[in-house]
């Protein structure tokens, strides 16, 4: 797993995107062999977060095929215009994520862009979790809802809202790299990891 996408959109959770891309870039400092890249869902100079924060993507996800896409949630239980209920309505970001896991890519949802992997179907009949203001939403699909701070299905892996992002990235750390990578990671953000994680049967 070399290759990390982190992909945005319009009106996405600045923390969702931000602090597992910083948590994966430590990580790649510290002996994981990762290349980690902001992407948007189109092509676009600039997207702009739900709280006002403007990035620049490193280009459009169309345009890269990681071994793990990393989805950021935001806006959904407002139902905003822009962000992850605006891309589920309009399709063609579940329609990647769908593609990207059928071409074999680890895909991990943060927050309610775990709500983004039930729409694109990859978390039929599987443990998942999202944002706790989400999880009547998840119940209504298919997935089987966990009560787990960060949920592992092996090559599908959710976790609960904002800052459990940071515990999500941090448990992949540890799972592809080792124990010490995410010590030290954890040691330079100044960071405690906390909440359980619920291991799904593909994650054996």
């Amino acid at each position: 797993m070399d290759t990390v996408a982190v992909v945005c959109f319009d009106g996405f959770d600045e923390l969702d995107a931000v602090g597992p891309y910083e948590v994966f870039e430590n990580a790649a400092r510290m002996g994981a062999s990762w290349d980690v890249t902001l992407r948007s869902v189109r092509d676009a100079e600039t997207v702009t977060a739900s709280h006002g924060l403007r990035v620049e993507p490193d280009g459009p996800l169309a345009d890269a095929d990681p071994a793990l896409l990393v989805v950021a949630g935001g806006g959904w239980n407002a139902r905003s215009d822009a962000g992850a209920w605006a891309e589920a309505e309009r399709g063609d970001l579940p329609d990647a994520v769908a593609a990207a896991h059928d071409r074999g890519a680890t895909v991990a949802g943060v927050c309610t862009g775990g709500m983004l992997l039930a729409r694109a179907g990859i978390l039929d009949d599987r443990p998942a979790v999202t944002h706790g203001g989400a999880l009547d939403d998840l119940r209504a699909t298919d997935a089987k809802v966990v009560d787990a701070r960060v949920v592992d299905d092996g090559d599908v892996l959710t976790c609960g809202g904002v800052t459990a992002g940071l515990d999500l990235a941090l448990y992949l750390v540890e799972r592809e790299w080792g124990a010490d990578v995410a010590a030290a990671v954890c040691e330079e953000m100044e960071y405690e990891r906390r909440g359980d994680v619920f291991r799904g049967a593909r994650s054996e």
